[in-house]
């Protein structure tokens, strides 16, 4: 911290405001809330006089600083901005007004935002009461480094261009996100939909009727058998069942066995309250026996692989056609969208000649590999973004900037 600048208590810059007022039945007052961490005041619902428990409300105005007597510890101290400028808070939120010649609310703005602000307000909690609630008086205490006006405002003026770039470069890592997430999709309806592929009926390229699952199981207390849960092919992230999401369950061998899993099985989801999930498909892959069974929420498809190579399979479950016929049965259901068997082998899939199968899904295999390498690389330039901000206010109050 540049040691020329005053650390001062918040006593010495704020007083406290007193606004308050007896709630009326029959008059609606607005309502304001303080996020954790910095993140600043909300409109919360709205409220009619006659329905709270506080003897007062407190009417705020721009620029006061409203603290969570609760959870300033955390951070929930906020500077009121103009929209919301008006509204009430309770007495469990105290209101204190800036002295407008010694402090920039904005400052006090961007101070709220900074871990040493938030364990000085843990600190000056504890101890109180037994439920760690800040005292208006130890909050006053709290101390803040504080140029003089017109460097506050220099410093502030450039915290706030740094932080406007900071949230464009957010908003186009979004916009990237969103594009990488549409590539593949993009690549699939194009190979698939419109290369004008031979269409047949699933049951036509499965060599048996598709199953449903093993209906549910007591869970094991001890050892017991793996079975998957319906978000191992629902929420998996890949063509690829996700073997984490299973639990153990207590099931006879010879009932079980009808349903445990086998190399290049494809799953489909039987329902789901989501219609984009509904079908959704992946393939169980392994070259060890496997003793693992699936539930009823999923269906079982085996490829005929005469016909059908399993891996194309499921790129085909996810082909426009398909998607299109999930629609229809959606518009007939409530709430949870289900599908059954016979749904299963009406669908209507593109059947290229199986070379060209494992071209295709060797391509889409390794454009999905290209896509997951950047999803990785904006993953990292998620966290340095998340780091910048605290840096710079770590520069700014250190009289770096």
């Amino acid at each position: 911290m540049a040691n020329s600048w005053q650390v001062v208590p918040i006593s010495e810059i704020t007083i406290p405001a007193e606004r308050s007022e007896k709630p009326i039945a029959g008059k609606i007052y607005r309502q304001i809330g303080v996020r954790l961490w910095g993140e600043g005041a909300y409109e919360r619902e709205s409220i009619d006089g006659s329905n709270t428990q506080y003897a007062f409300f407190s009417r705020v105005e721009k620029d006061d600083i409203v603290v969570n007597k609760i959870w300033a510890r955390n951070g929930s101290v906020a500077v009121v901005p103009e929209k919301l400028a008006g509204c009430f808070v309770s007495s469990e939120f105290p209101i204190f007004t800036p002295l407008r010649d010694r402090l920039a609310p904005r400052w006090f703005h961007w101070i709220t935002k900074t871990r040493d602000f938030w364990n000085q307000c843990d600190e000056k909690s504890r101890g109180t009461s037994g439920k760690n609630r800040i005292r208006p008086e130890q909050f006053l205490k709290i101390e803040i480094p504080l140029p003089p006006l017109a460097e506050q405002q220099r410093i502030v003026a450039r915290v706030d261009e740094l932080a406007r770039r900071v949230e464009e470069a957010r908003g186009l890592r979004r916009a990237a996100m969103v594009e990488t997430e549409a590539i593949v999709h993009r690549a699939s309806s194009f190979i698939l939909d419109e290369q004008n592929w031979k269409i047949e009926n699933l049951e036509d390229v499965i060599a048996e009727s598709p199953r449903n699952g093993l209906a549910p199981q007591q869970k094991a207390e001890q050892g017991g058998r793996r079975m998957l849960r319906i978000n191992a092919v629902s929420s998996s992230p890949t063509r690829i069942v996700d073997m984490n999401a299973c639990k153990l369950v207590d099931v006879a061998d010879k009932v079980a066995q009808p349903f445990v899993l086998q190399n290049d099985d494809v799953f489909i989801v039987r329902y789901n309250g989501d219609i984009n999930r509904v079908a959704k498909a992946a393939i169980f892959k392994s070259d060890q026996e496997s003793d693992m069974v699936y539930p009823d929420k999923l269906i079982r498809l085996r490829a005929n692989k005469e016909k059908v190579s399993p891996d194309y399979l499921v790129f085909a479950l996810g082909s426009q056609r398909v998607r299109a016929q999930i629609e229809e049965l959606g518009k007939t259901t409530a709430g949870q969208i289900g599908i059954s068997g016979a749904d299963a082998k009406s669908f209507q899939i593109p059947v290229p000649p199986l070379a060209d199968q494992h071209r295709i899904v060797a391509y889409l295999d390794g454009l999905q590999a290209k896509v997951d390498e950047l999803r990785r690389l904006q993953a990292a330039t998620q966290k340095e973004l998340d780091a910048l901000m605290p840096s710079i206010l770590a520069k700014a109050f250190a009289g770096e900037l």
